[in-house]
């Protein structure tokens, strides 16, 4: 346990930081399963519906990484591979149909 004032203040910022982290990650995982399973709705049935659906899904999760990148939740390089892995699933999708 702290010791000094100064060192339980440190302790209870650290708490609070760590469920707001916590729930920022929580989200962008959330919005990734949303996004791969509208892509495997699109998989199964390729309607343009089913498409703009996904790439809303997709737009959200984009835009709640970007957001934990912004606050320091997720490194840089960790969101732009999240980014990434999300565009190359619907990728291949959006080519054949088209």
């Amino acid at each position: 346990m702290a010791n000094t004032k100064s060192a339980l203040k440190r302790a209870e910022i650290a708490e609070r930081n760590r469920l707001r982290n916590k729930a920022y990650k929580s989200a962008v995982k959330t919005l990734m399963k949303k996004y791969f399973n509208a892509v495997a709705a699109y998989t199964a049935n390729p309607t343009p519906e089913f498409k703009q659906e996904a790439q809303d899904r997709l737009s959200e999760a984009y835009g709640k990484i970007d957001k934990a990148i912004k606050r320091g939740v997720l490194h840089p390089n960790n969101g732009a591979r999240k980014k990434s892995r999300l565009a190359h699933r619907l990728k291949p999708l959006t080519q054949i149909v088209e």
